[in-house]
């Protein structure tokens, strides 16, 4: 007899007592605790044990997230236990308990209360309830009982199908593949799962198409066709959430898929109910898949054992059954399957040879090993010529001295594609993360220093020894030093900096108080006043920096959601750890709608199953292509290359409000090589790419060296068919054509020439014709260049600017304030036309760029911009300026606390009083409780909901 057939009509699963699950089946009774385990919770009326992980709490039966029940007044604990190495603990919502934090795999931790309503249990942890670990603890009257009706096998021709396997055999089954060739087990722990783990099965025998052991076989067993008798069916069911091991119903004759699922990463089965009231009366066959292996083709990610399906018992049942621990497909995280791989370890040319660029488009190999190896960081002179810096040192910072890093300066004398004449310009250098030239010499991240070597113009030497500007860069992780190195529009060298790796940047010699912090975020250094500054803060890994037309600039990371918008001053969603400011209480967000992974079980999971999204979740590289030969649809759009999917994603912006939205578009092209790694990207003076590949069997960092091939390294350049190799030299050209090559349509000779006359210097003519420019050029965007070309060309005056804060073009007025605020100085004229801005400008860029130049202004000076910032209730859903008018606003409340609530209450953007609360209760002193009590009873005569929950908080924070 089968396991529900045996039972009475009705099967009762009882909460005892102590609250454990007592399963009465097949005659037999069996309890989720030992008795020992009894006299230890003896105390509780419901006593609850949960598995914790970031997909969820999970019970003994294998529910997720559970509907824990008691009667009112109970006594309750419900302990969990840490299936991972991860912070969690558990919490009640209306009762506002909280178990310790637990970090450890194994780890315990409980929380005990009396029930009285129901209420909502979730972990605190930051970002863990929104992945999945919330649930349900329900009060209710009467017996805490959960019933279900008997099921009964199918029959064909007179007899049960073998459906429960309990012949000992594959009797009614036909099996294809491997998996499937010895695949009934009838022990608990199974032979081919890991001992800790409970399958749950009852009878003799379930299936199990490799179990963890075997997990790399695959197969296809297909049961015979049978009639659907009655409206509902359930089965048992375990084993991996991926799309490639699953259990489908089918409609006979039609193969039409009726009904679909997969395990859930876990080994108790759980039983599926399918709804089967539209095929009453037809055939349909069950058919259990396993195609996926399992096997990780990347030497760092291991393979995955729950790449298997276990299934045990189909039943019919005449009405929908219920069980506590039913498996429903919503609950389930699915992952893809993996992304093919097509090659790996190929030659320079047959690498070329295997992208896939667009139609009108080729890639050549340029360059490859053994004549270029590990280039981690590269740059495009004004001859045309590419500086390529080789990594051989990279990941370990070698002992002064000893360090094996060199540049080369490759050229394509011809115009081939192949840079045929090398120079080396320099060697032994340590730990080079990032290169950008110009300026008179050779820019350098070597963590812990930042470096600048002089070059003699005549020989493409050095002119002299390495400079240390800076030092204090952090190498707590190497693959997050200081890199991408870019001069900016503004005349600054711009760079990136990732969070794991914490800096306290300073000239050599200056004090600690007195030096920058930075562990993630973007940075800039002035190369003739030699300012160092920390220009946005947070994100994750990013390894990439690019400007478009506007002079807005985006950064490409990793893990967390891609693409940023950069803006001065700004906080952003941090991959890790916390911003320096206490007081920033949310953070600026991806400007992304979308993100280059599938599946929900985060970033990390989807990495080489994500094709069809982008690739996965790590990106190196940006490049706005502002070229001139390229079609048009390219221009003005951002590239990245997504490392583990070997392949250039391209994202779209769309202007809204003071910012963007980055859109997915098509991928450019894939390498199809799971060994691609390319790292960087530049446009020339012909409009062609080229591109540095690390080119590695292993994709991630890792402070072992033997993890990495250091034999090995391409570099590619792409061309479409309207580009025309052109030989440049710009250093020979005269000031006036360096002027004129601020309206060439590739913005390559419009960045090089910028920084030529920055390093030129001061000239009146270049000066007038700028002017020109700036004032006739019916295109913003050429204006915009001007007008940066004068910035740095120290070709204007405030009053210059003053007047530009009047253009027609926000572009024009945004970029005049940045420039006016660039000394952290603004004459008392100008902090008034601001405050006019604040009031009357219509355009949220250039509210934004008042938000932004409010930080680097002393505190007392922004109270009325602020202000008026605050009461633009048409930027409440503004993706940027709540926050950055917050974060200009935070330090307002520690020079007069009553009248920044009082601005804060007329506040219109959102979280603006709440923050003002937090933020004057973190001043800690007795006129600090004043203010908030004085403003409670305000608010408490208001009688709004707004207003009540103000009051709530003020009530919390004053308690604490």
């Amino acid at each position: 007899m089968t396991r529900f057939s045996k039972l009475l009509t009705l099967i009762i699963i009882v909460v005892s007592t102590s609250g454990s699950y007592v399963f009465a089946q097949k005659g037999k009774v069996t309890s989720a605790k030992s008795s020992a385990a009894k006299a230890d919770t003896a105390k509780y009326d419901r006593d609850y044990s949960l598995e914790a992980t970031m997909l969820g709490y999970f019970a003994p039966d294998g529910s997720r997230n559970p509907t824990l029940k008691a009667n009112k007044g109970d006594k309750v604990r419900i302990k969990i236990t840490n299936g991972e190495l991860m912070t969690h603990d558990i919490s009640l919502e209306k009762l506002g308990i909280k178990s310790k934090v637990i970090l450890e795999k194994g780890a315990s931790t409980s929380i005990n209360f009396i029930a009285k309503e129901s209420d909502t249990y979730f972990c605190s942890v930051p970002g863990h309830r929104i992945a999945g670990m919330v649930g349900s603890f329900e009060v209710v009257e009467g017996e805490v009982n959960e019933k279900t009706v008997a099921g009964h096998l199918p029959m064909k021709d007179g007899q049960p199908l073998n459906l429960n396997f309990e012949t000992g055999t594959l009797k009614d089954w036909t099996a294809t593949g491997d998996a499937f060739t010895n695949p009934l087990f009838s022990s608990d722990p199974s032979p081919v799962h890991e001992k800790e783990m409970n399958i749950g099965f009852d009878g003799k025998y379930f299936l199990s198409s490799g179990g963890n052991t075997n997990y790399k076989l695959t197969g296809k067993l297909t049961s015979a066709p049978f009639k659907v008798t009655q409206p509902f069916a359930a089965f048992m069911v375990s084993g991996g959430a991926l799309v490639d091991t699953r259990v489908e119903l089918v409609l006979a004759g039609t193969d039409s898929v009726i009904y679909h699922i997969t395990g859930q990463g876990r080994a108790t089965l759980q039983p599926a109910v399918v709804d089967l009231q539209k095929y009453l009366d037809k055939e349909i066959f069950i058919r259990i898949i396993d195609n996926e292996t399992g096997i990780s083709q990347i030497p760092y990610i291991a393979n995955d054992k729950w790449a298997h399906i276990n299934f045990d018992e189909f039943l019919f049942y005449p009405s929908r059954p219920e069980f506590p621990n039913e498996l429903k497909q919503k609950d389930i995280i699915i992952l893809p399957p993996l992304d093919p791989v097509l090659n790996a370890g190929l030659s320079g040319e047959k690498a070329a040879a295997a992208m896939t660029p667009p139609k009108g488009f080729k890639v050549t190999l340029a360059a490859s090993e053994p004549e270029v190896v590990k280039p981690i960081a590269f740059t495009i002179d004004a001859k045309g010529r590419l500086w390529v810096v080789e990594g051989h040192t990279y990941p370990v910072r070698a002992p002064e001295g000893q360090g094996r890093d060199r540049i080369l300066i490759l050229e394509d004398t011809n115009g081939d594609g192949t840079l045929d004449s090398k120079k080396v310009f320099a060697e032994n250098l340590n730990l080079i993360s990032g290169i950008e030239v110009g300026m008179g010499g050779v820019w350098l991240g070597s963590a812990p220093n930042f470096l600048f070597i002089p070059i003699d113009p005549k020989t493409d030497k050095p002119a002299g020894p390495e400079q240390i500007l800076l030092d204090g860069w952090g190498l707590h992780d190497t693959h997050e030093v200081l890199n991408s190195l870019r001069w900016g529009p503004d005349g600054w060298l711009y760079g990136t900096h990732g969070v794991f790796t914490h800096s306290v940047v300073g000239k050599p010699g200056t004090p600690e108080a007195e030096r920058a912090k930075i562990n993630g975020g973007v940075w800039r250094y002035h190369p003739t006043m030699h300012k160092f500054e920390v220009f946005a803060e947070g994100v994750s890994n990013p390894w990439g920096i690019d400007f478009n037309d506007y002079g807005h600039p985006f950064i490409t990371v990793c893990v967390i959601p891609h693409m940023f918008h950069v803006i001065q001053g700004a906080r952003y969603q941090r991959q890790a750890g916390k911003h320096f400011n206490p007081y920033t209480y949310d953070d600026i967000k991806t400007i992304g709608d979308h993100v280059h992974w599938l599946g929900e079980r985060g970033p990390h999971a989807g990495n080489f199953r994500s094709a069809a999204a982008g690739g996965g979740h790590a990106h190196a590289g940006a490049m706005i292509y502002l070229g001139n030969s390229w079609p048009k649809e390219y221009r003005n759009e951002i590239f990245m290359n997504n490392i583990n999917g070997a392949r250039l994603n391209i994202d779209h912006f769309e202007k809204s409000g003071s910012g963007y939205i980055a859109s997915h578009k098509p991928d450019f092209m894939a390498m199809n090589d799971s060994w691609s790694q390319w790292l960087n990207f530049k446009y020339d003076a012909s409009g062609s790419v080229w591109a540095i590949d690390w080119y590695d069997k292993n994709q991630c960092h890792s402070p072992n060296p033997d993890v990495h091939d250091k034999t090995m390294g391409r570099i590619f350049k792409i061309t479409h068919e309207n580009d025309k190799w052109v030989k440049v030299d710009l250093t020979k050209a005269s000031d006036m054509e360096l002027v004129n090559f601020q309206l060439n349509e590739n913005d390559w000779y419009v960045r090089q020439a910028r920084t030529l006359l920055q390093e030129r210097g001061p000239n009146k003519k270049v000066h007038k014709a700028l002017k020109e420019i700036l004032a006739k050029n019916p295109d913003v965007t050429r204006k915009l260049r001007a007008l940066w070309t004068l910035h740095v060309t120290k070709g204007l005056e405030d009053k210059d600017l003053m007047d530009l804060l009047a253009n027609e073009s926000e572009y024009i007025r945004s970029w005049s304030i940045q420039l006016l605020t660039e000394d952290k100085v603004i004459s008392p004229e100008a902090l008034k036309k601001f405050a006019d801005m604040a009031q009357n400008d219509n355009s949220p860029v250039v509210r934004l760029y008042l938000a932004s130049a409010m930080l680097r202004l002393e505190p007392a000076q922004r109270w009325e911009i602020v202000d008026a910032l605050m009461q633009k209730s048409e930027d409440k859903d503004d993706h940027n300026l709540p926050l950055m008018v917050w974060y200009a606003a935070e330090p307002l409340a520690a020079l007069d606390m009553k009248r920044a609530l009082e601005m804060a209450e007329k506040a219109k953007l959102p979280k603006i009083l709440p923050y003002t609360i937090q933020r004057v209760a973190a001043i800690g002193t007795e006129d600090s409780k004043k203010v908030l009590k004085e403003l409670n009873q305000k608010l408490g005569q208001s009688g709004s909901h707004e207003n009540h929950e103000s009051q709530m908080l003020i009530g919390k924070v004053l308690d604490e």
